[in-house]
């Protein structure tokens, strides 16, 4: 393993784990009543998960300043976003997946009841992880404002919608393009923006960063597409294979392997181009660019 790598690495566990502490502390203990909610509402946040959301908002912070311990309470709201949609996406009714982060999805351990209500939960806790923090009120009224915009039916849901509606169906780049920006990168660059509000960034900054942080969600995204197909369980930690089964819009289902791939290593390359103004305090986040494409270490 390369320095770089080992470097990444390194810095992802231990940002994770301060975030998990700080969620942990907020939210109700597993065994509180009624015990099942809280049991689920625990199980897919806690299954692992590398935090990359979380760790964007971190590190975009640490680009104008240092205080990490202001960023992680909301760092936190941002994986419980992430992980209201993992729950309700491996739902029966939507992709129908059993495994998630390497463990059994929601669903299987406690029924598809119980984790439409923790994935609905979840949803609830992050607006209520905003409100409870310390910031300044006109930035918390910004970032539940913000949040009921990219997750609601405009933005996330809109993204879920038409990615269930076009199953099956020849749709064209444009189409595919609204479901991975609705699904994927609105989330990454709502933690961009996050990580830019906490640290007061400058409005030019925010306008910069925001795009980087869409073409890092679109090259997300189309690196799952085909690791769905060459990738295996064990590095995915979900179903692979599911995407052709289903006939879901993907990109190499309308671009092939080959295009996509050089799509991905574009789009990380135009994303590395636009973090270079931020010298050696960008290091980190340009990392995360090429594990982005590679999930491997």
């Amino acid at each position: 393993m390369s320095s770089n790598k080992m470097l990444l690495k390194k810095d992802l566990k231990e940002k994770r784990e301060l975030v998990n502490i700080e969620v942990d502390r907020f939210l109700p203990r597993k065994d509180e009543y009624p015990k099942q909610i809280h049991k689920a509402i625990r199980h897919t946040l806690f299954a692992g998960g590398k935090r990359l959301r979380p760790y964007l908002l971190i590190n975009t912070y640490l680009l104008f300043d240092s205080n990490i311990k202001k960023t992680l309470l909301i760092a936190g709201a941002i994986e419980m976003l992430h992980s209201y949609t993992l729950i309700h996406d491996d739902l029966p009714e939507i992709d129908n997946d059993d495994f998630r982060r390497g463990k059994k999805s929601c669903h299987v351990v406690f029924g598809p009841d119980i984790a439409l209500l923790a994935g609905d939960a979840l949803l609830v806790y992050a607006f209520d992880t905003i409100n409870a923090s310390n910031l300044d009120e006109r930035i918390r009224l910004q970032m539940i404002k913000e949040m009921s915009v990219e997750m609601g039916h405009s933005g996330l849901i809109a993204g879920q919608m038409v990615d269930i509606l076009s199953e099956g169906k020849k749709v064209d780049t444009k189409t595919l393009e609204y479901i991975h920006h609705n699904k994927t990168a609105r989330l990454i660059n709502l933690s961009i923006r996050f990580g830019c509000y906490l640290a007061d960034a400058p409005e030019e900054d925010i306008k910069t960063l925001e795009k980087f942080g869409s073409k890092l969600g679109l090259a997300f995204q189309i690196t799952d597409d085909i690791l769905d197909i060459e990738g295996d369980m064990e590095s995915m930690g979900k179903s692979v294979g599911k995407d052709r089964k289903v006939k879901k819009v993907t990109y190499p289902a309308i671009h092939g392997l080959e295009e996509s791939r050089k799509t991905a290593e574009k789009l990380i390359s135009e994303a590395k181009d636009i973090l270079k103004p931020y010298g050696e305090k960008a290091e980190l986040l340009q990392m995360l660019c090429d594990f982005i494409l590679t999930r491997k270490f």
